[in-house]
């Protein structure tokens, strides 16, 4: 399998294990302050403006290489 980064994109890879980071006080307070935000029931809803059809920005492209 390959993988290739968009132009002007480095593929770094990280040589051992990955452990994420156990969460703060800070960190779930704030979650708990998003949550409880997005809940309001007096929080108007603003909704995108729609100007034509949209599309994706990221394409899969065939690899010149691989045959």
């Amino acid at each position: 399998m390959r993988l290739t980064a968009p132009r002007g994109w480095e593929v770094v890879r990280h040589q051992g294990e990955f452990a994420a980071p156990e969460p703060t006080v800070d960190d779930l307070t704030a979650l708990a302050e998003a949550v409880r935000e997005a809940g309001r029931a007096d929080r108007p809803v603003e909704l995108p403006e729609v100007t034509g059809p949209r599309r994706g920005h990221l394409r899969v492209l065939p690899d010149p290489h691989e045959d």
